[in-house]
């Protein structure tokens, strides 16, 4: 029976919202596991409370020990420090599941639905979403810090990012020019003014590549209902393939089936929720037409592809989040290859090409814009060697590790 003796929590100061689990077992294994946005409260429910009960149970028992992790006596249905902790423990369970068989875990997961998936790039540039609670905000006027800035780009010259990514063999992007406009008013009004100036980055993609790419409008839940249908029926000129978290609480499955019926543009939601009730009181409203989750924030994979069997029930398509962190890359593959719905995996070139490759030996392999099926045992990757040995990093132990 492979036994759990240690947990091990590892962060570092140049990415402060990022925390990596490590999970040993007394067979020699060690599976690693992801989460993002308040690490150090993640770092706190893992010690003090996920790991003393963990310790000394078999790690074959994942569905067993996410219920407990999942269920406690208030219980969540929202993506909080104890769901993010869940989900990264869940994740170095599958790891370590795929190492100890010696298959990748989309294996593991029942096998893949497919060899390949397509990816989409997220316009997000080097340095989105990587310090405190705020995401990098940028205007026209900002100078980019590198070939693959695409936030500056997008809000700069969409039409030749998009001739960038497709000579790169990109077929799709996701870009939010709209943004800017929603703390003038709390998110709960855009002026005509507003909406023609933030609609300007997908006529520059029209014009520059006419129908060949995909474009995706992400409004990261910053709209009131009535704001966000004039802004997707303003899309809806454009082919947006979808607009993505459009108003402010996600759950609220009445006000997003209300949108919906009043716009063309489809409705993708929502990395936002955690477990799978949440999605499917969304799908039973049938206020979403694409079901996106983040496996970090979900509750991990064990939750995920039940996720991903409610909107294969409901014939809705799926695809995976990531603009976090390289793991929970590598995991959202692993779903997306196996998931019989799942059209996409999301990617950031801009981090792909940087310092997601400082952090850990193996990234997503694209060949003409299809991320491949990894063939290494678990999820395919591992923290760099010297990553626990930063000067930065702070690593904390509960329970006995093997030297």
């Amino acid at each position: 029976m492979p036994n759990i003796e240690c947990v091990r929590t590892i962060r570092i100061v140049e990415r402060p919202n990022l925390i990596w689990l490590e999970i040993e077992t007394d067979e020699g294994l060690v599976g690693l596991g992801e989460s993002f946005r308040g690490a150090q409260a993640m770092e706190a429910v893992i010690h003090e409370q996920v790991a003393p009960w963990l310790l000394g149970r078999d790690a074959r028992r994942i569905e067993a020990i996410s219920r407990h992790l999942l269920t406690p006596y208030l219980g969540f249905h929202s993506s909080g420090a104890e769901v993010r902790a869940a989900s990264a423990v869940d994740l170095a369970l599958w790891d370590l599941a795929g190492k100890r068989h010696g298959i990748p875990v989309h294996e593991a997961l029942g096998g893949a639905a497919r060899i390949e998936i397509r990816a989409y790039n997220t316009c997000a540039g080097y340095a989105y979403n990587t310090a405190g609670v705020g995401r990098r905000a940028v205007g026209t006027g900002d100078a980019a810090v590198g070939p693959y800035d695409d936030q500056v780009a997008f809000m700069r010259d969409a039409g030749a990012l998009a001739e960038s990514l497709l000579a790169e063999g990109y077929t799709a992007m996701k870009i939010w020019p709209l943004d800017v406009y929603a703390d003038a008013t709390g998110g709960q009004a855009i002026t005509l003014t507003e909406l023609k100036a933030g609609l300007e980055p997908f006529r520059k993609i029209r014009a520059a590549v006419g129908e060949h790419i995909e474009v995706m409008c992400e409004l990261h839940s910053l709209w009131s209902s009535t704001a966000a249908i004039r802004i997707c029926q303003a899309l809806e000129q454009f082919g947006v393939f979808w607009a993505e978290d459009p108003i402010a609480k996600m759950d609220d499955a009445r006000a997003l089936a209300d949108l919906r019926r009043q716009t063309r543009v489809p409705v993708c939601g929502s990395e936002t929720l955690g477990g799978a009730v949440s999605f499917r009181r969304l799908l039973e409203a049938d206020a979403i037409d694409v079901v996106m989750l983040d496996l970090a924030w979900c509750g991990g994979l064990t939750e995920g592809r039940k996720i991903a069997a409610l909107a294969e029930a409901f014939a809705k398509p799926l695809a995976p989040h990531d603009c976090t962190g390289p793991v929970t890359l590598m995991a959202g593959l692993h779903l997306a290859l196996h998931a019989s719905t799942a059209i996409f995996q999301e990617v950031v070139r801009a981090t792909l090409a940087t310092w997601y490759r400082d952090l850990v030996t193996d990234l997503p392999v694209l060949v003409n814009g299809m991320a491949q099926a990894p063939t290494a045992p678990g999820l395919g990757t591992a923290l760099l060697p010297g990553l626990h040995r930063r000067e930065d990093a702070i690593v904390r132990e509960t329970g006995t590790p093997a030297r």
